[in-house]
């Protein structure tokens, strides 16, 4: 096992709620350093308590980037490995062995691990995938305004390391805004036009904000750029842009549109899930049950941000019991809907669901 040296960095503002279980998730790295970019509360002397390198910055414009690199900047450069989180993230127990396990001093340069996103309302993990913010001290920068992400430039290969053990948890304060990512993410399109990424996520904010129009036509450029190869996202595209054309009164673009995300990645789970959603709303019964009957035969999650929750709970066998029972499928429906209700067992309609369709 490699003796390595390990700093935990971030960038942090107001969030003096967070620090002490953040401090003791990341107490088994040998340095913390912290860039706090303007907090008015105790959260910096709580830090310094507690024992992490506490540094003042103040951005005159803000963006991830520039706050990330600039936190970066005060790691020293002896330090190996680089774990870099946010203060509503917490690291669980053991995760500084599982990193001297897989890493390859003067080889790896980063380590993917599993980060849970959110969490479903009985605490079971949600939206689950691969990140890698756990990199080497140097030949390492972060770039684009928001939903940024580290660039490597080094002169020897990027070598990834991977520990499926390393789970790191996200547990937001949901009272915090995101109100200036729509402004970033604009910035981060026109500094960057051909990045793809950049490109989709703008397109999905534009449809958390309603914009529809921009959001159909900024995710059919994201369709047709060269690099957006990536069928998971490209998929999520389709569903956005159908998301957005039924929200406009537009019922049969957006069923050609889930039709399109079907054909794009017919491996996954949203698609269906979703084309079920959109031909509940329509009582066509036998479109939601077929697109339920396809879903549950893809049995493995895929580990990626493009994961949507609501595949992976009760729903799915909620809408197909629905739908069964309307079809006059009583034997099927029952068993949908006692699924759904082992799945959210606390859930009313749910249980009165499963009542009716049981005595009937």
């Amino acid at each position: 096992m490699n003796k390595l040296k390990i700093a935990v960095y971030a960038i942090c503002k107001n969030e003096e709620h967070f620090v002490d279980r953040w401090l003791e998730s990341m107490k088994e790295a040998d340095e913390i350093y912290v860039t706090d970019t303007g907090s008015d509360d105790s959260t910096s002397q709580k830090l310094i308590k507690g024992g992490a390198i506490v540094n003042h910055v103040k951005l005159g414009f803000w963006r991830f980037d520039t706050a990330r690199n600039i936190s970066l900047s005060f790691v020293p450069l002896d330090v190996d490995v680089c774990v870099c989180t946010d203060l509503d993230e917490i690291l669980e127990p053991g995760w500084r062995n599982y990193i001297e396990e897989v890493w390859e001093k003067n080889i790896t340069t980063r380590l993917r691990y599993k980060y849970t996103w959110s969490f479903n309302p009985d605490g079971t993990p949600g939206v689950t995938f691969l990140y890698e913010k756990i990199h080497c001290r140097q030949n390492f920068r972060w770039i684009h305004p928001v939903h940024e992400i580290l660039q490597y430039y080094g002169e020897k290969p990027d070598s990834y390391a991977f520990n499926e053990n390393i789970q790191l948890n996200h547990f937001p304060d949901p009272s915090k805004s995101r109100g200036q990512y729509l402004e970033l993410l604009e910035l981060s399109v026109k500094e960057s036009p051909d990045d793809d990424r950049s490109t989709h996520y703008l397109g999905r904010e534009y449809m958390y904000y309603g914009m529809w129009d921009k959001c159909i036509n900024t995710l059919k450029k994201h369709l047709e750029m060269p690099k957006a190869v990536w069928k998971d996202e490209r998929c999520a595209s389709m569903r956005y842009i159908a998301r957005a054309f039924e929200a406009k009164g537009d019922i049969i673009e957006a069923d050609n549109w889930m039709y399109k995300a079907i054909g794009e990645a017919p491996y996954l789970r949203e698609p269906y899930i979703e084309a079920a959603k959109l031909a509940y709303s329509q009582n066509n019964w036998e479109k939601t049950y077929f697109m339920i009957i396809e879903a549950l035969k893809i049995k493995e999650r895929n580990g990626t941000y493009i994961s949507e929750s609501y595949c992976w709970d009760y729903t799915p066998y909620d809408l197909g019991a629905i739908a069964a029972y309307n079809l006059g499928l009583k034997k099927e429906a029952v068993k949908l809907a006692e699924k759904a209700v082992s799945l959210n067992p606390t859930d009313k309609r749910l249980i009165n669901n499963l009542k009716i369709i049981s005595d009937n």
